[in-house]
């Protein structure tokens, strides 16, 4: 299958080899541009990082050397990221922010210290909020920026246009309604009836709706592994 993916270019670079790898074919098209911030940061006193994305550990990983603080990561792919950096001790909730929440309620006490969270400048969910409700102390700062990309590119215009686009790979509602409006701007929603929707959670799903797919798929938990296993992947 010809397989577009939208994710950010670091992280779209390594899916497209998995995707290579079982016979499909992949083309990048980021909806998301990563620019991170230059920051001062102290870390005194923190007892454990907070990751809701890779972006976020490669951010914190570019503002401070030390890589002995415990990471407790999103997902899989936030902590095979955080695991690639250095960092010696890292937890996956392997699914979402109330998942993540739930692990750190599991692992950590309110009475270690602070918690971290390297976070984006746009946040999906209030994982701050979730975790203060149990007592812990939380510090948040947004260490990266993403931007959307304002159109696609007219290879990828071209593409759909022409029903050579089999399927959509979907991580985040964001992407998921950024994606929605190039192609409406764009004027070929109507071609995407060849195409099949493949959406991290439900959330995703919903935010595609709009568009005349021929088949959504959601993946049964947020995770890339539930993603890759979904039909025809």
């Amino acid at each position: 299958m010809r397989l577009l993916i939208t994710r950010p270019e670091t992280d779209a670079l390594p899916l497209a080899e998995t995707l290579r790898a079982r016979g499909h074919e992949p083309v990048i098209e980021p909806l998301l541009t990563i620019d991170y911030l230059d920051l001062e940061l102290n870390l005194e006193g923190i007892c454990g990082v907070l990751i809701t994305s890779a972006a976020g550990i490669r951010a914190l990983a570019r503002l401070s050397g030390d890589r002995r603080v415990p990471v407790y990561a999103v997902g899989n792919a936030s902590a095979a990221t955080a695991h690639e950096l250095g960092y010696r001790t890292v937890h996956s909730a392997e699914g979402d922010v109330h998942a993540l929440a739930d692990l750190v309620i599991s692992k950590a006490s309110p009475d270690a210290g602070i918690l971290f969270h390297a976070a984006g400048s746009t946040l999906a969910g209030d994982l701050k909020k979730l975790l203060e409700a149990n007592g812990f102390t939380i510090f948040r700062t947004a260490l990266y920026h993403a931007r959307t990309t304002k159109r696609l590119s007219q290879t990828t215009v071209q593409m759909i246009a022409e029903g050579e686009i089999e399927g959509v790979l979907l991580y985040s509602p964001r992407t998921a309604k950024t994606f929605v409006q190039l192609v409406r701007n764009a004027a070929i929603e109507d071609h995407c009836h060849g195409s099949d929707a493949y959406c991290l959670s439900q959330a995703v799903a919903d935010a595609v709706a709009g568009l005349p797919w021929r088949t959504v798929h959601v993946a049964q938990q947020p995770t890339q592994a539930e993603l890759l296993s979904l039909p025809g992947l």
